[in-house]
């Protein structure tokens, strides 16, 4: 899914085709997602098109698309006190 050599314009690109697709999945028309959202379909229709969405947008399509909980986990990964603690996990 997302590499850590992808610039992040591919990784917002693949970010929206997720979302795309599960919203293709639900049965969604973008007018209906963007109204359930309270955003506007150009925002929505450029995000599916580029990748680019305000950040508060994104969550709010999550919201409706019952992906909003992903957004309590960045930023939350633990921190290493040693390389040795990384390589350790990496062995695990």
């Amino acid at each position: 899914m997302f590499s850590e050599f992808k610039f992040p314009k591919e990784i917002a690109k693949d970010i929206a085709l997720q979302e795309k697709r599960k919203r293709k999945r639900r049965k969604l028309t973008q007018a209906e997602l963007s109204e359930r959202a309270g955003i506007s379909l150009a925002s929505l229709k450029r995000f599916e098109q580029t990748g680019e969405i305000s950040f508060v947008s994104l969550i709010k399509i999550a919201d409706i698309l019952g992906e909003k909980e992903a957004f309590g986990k960045l930023f939350t990964s633990k921190e290493y006190q040693s390389i040795q603690e990384v390589i350790d996990e990496r062995n695990q």
